[in-house]
């Protein structure tokens, strides 16, 4: 696949052939639910670090690579000619106009702890999903929490459920009222970064939560679990499923927002929110999610 300049659009479902949503909903959850046996099963057995990536705490099991090798070879029996890029692989270029964006395990460190809040995520888009900003849109979304026993589902346009039912974000418009969520970078000096621009804010919440699993922290604003939840570093296969769930839910979603572009969902930011609260908490939030080079600064409000 080909990665297009910054500047280019989301591609738009309207300007591709005719896409059958539903069916494409209905093969990222068959193929998650069986990624989730796998894992599952291998999690019984005993889980262990098989390699590191971007640090020495940045993790990969052999159920990692396992669950991307079934999920690949099921889309290529199921979809042929789509695409794939997932996070343990090398991406497959797309004669459809349709890619798969794949996490096998979101929140792998969850899974070797033995934390149930991990999940895998299948997500069906048009676009380019390795650029940034995001040059893609996402049609149909899975995201299986086996340990858990929740399933969300999401189609542009469909609505999103958990577990076949309708899911909404909560109703909240108090900033400190509002439960908020975050993940932190496997880099320390990123994570000392990220930290510092939390501790600027703190007050400003009910409280943190920070779960490990940036896909099931969309879902968790989906389903009115949280109020909000923000990060920076996140990939496309840790947000393109969730983000769908929860613009579905009626959450707002998007990147550095006021004060730096609304972009979309991103390496620099990734925020969703309830809708009552959008506002506030993008201008709140943006201000300290500098890029790296330039380092977090006060927020303004």
């Amino acid at each position: 696949m080909t990665c297009p300049r910054e500047t280019e659009p989301a591609a738009d479902p309207a300007s591709l052939p005719a896409v059958d949503l539903a069916e494409l909903a209905a093969t990222a959850r068959t193929v998650a639910l069986e990624a989730g046996e796998l894992v599952m099963r291998r999690r019984r057995e005993g889980v262990a670090v098989a390699a590191t990536k971007s640090s020495a705490v940045d993790v990969v099991t052999a159920a990692d690579r396992e669950s991307e090798a079934l999920i690949r070879d099921r889309l290529a029996e199921l979809r042929p000619g789509d695409g794939f890029y997932g996070e343990e692989t090398d991406p497959a270029a797309s004669s459809t106009g349709i890619v798969w964006v794949v996490d096998p395990i979101d929140g792998t460190v969850n899974y070797l702890y033995g934390f149930p809040n991990y999940a895998i995520s299948i997500a069906a888009v048009v676009g380019e999903p390795s650029s940034e900003p995001a040059a893609y849109a996402t049609l149909a979304a899975v995201v299986h929490a086996p340990a858990l026993g929740e399933t969300y589902t999401a189609t542009a346009g469909g609505g999103a459920t958990r577990n076949d039912e309708p899911i909404r974000a909560s109703s909240v418009t108090e900033l400190g009222q509002s439960l908020v969520a975050t993940g932190f970078s496997y880099d320390a000096a990123d994570r000392r970064r990220q930290a510092s621009a939390w501790a600027q804010i703190a007050g400003e919440f009910r409280d943190l939560r920070r779960m490990g699993a940036a896909a099931l922290d969309l879902c968790a604003v989906a389903c009115g679990r949280l109020d909000a939840y923000f990060e920076s570093g996140t990939w496309p296969w840790d947000h393109a499923g969730g983000a769908l769930i929860a613009r579905e839910s009626g959450a707002v979603v998007s990147g550095r927002g006021v004060g730096h572009g609304a972009d979309r969902e991103g390496r620099t930011l990734t925020v969703a929110t309830a809708p009552g609260i959008a506002d506030s908490f993008r201008r709140l939030i943006a201000p300290g999610f500098a890029p790296a080079d330039e380092g977090p600064r006060a927020p303004t409000q």
